[in-house]
């Protein structure tokens, strides 16, 4: 099975800025494939994207009791 080819149109379909699909090809050192693409779009997406989450690694810190 042959992969799309990344487009613009596809970049944006997949709801990432230019900006962001930058920032993927810059993670990736390469241009991303059509699975990467969407990868990147479910992290960065609204629901699941850590530009809208808390550290959580700091999550709950100082408000466990040890007994």
């Amino acid at each position: 099975m042959t992969e799309p080819a990344i487009t613009p149109e596809l970049v944006a379909k997949h709801n990432l800025t230019p900006d962001e699909y930058a920032h993927a090809r810059q993670i990736l050192g390469r241009e991303p494939s059509y699975t990467e693409l969407g990868i990147f779009s479910v992290m960065w997406s609204e629901h699941c994207s850590y530009k809208v989450q808390e550290n959580p690694r700091r999550r709950g810190r100082g408000k466990r009791r040890h007994h």
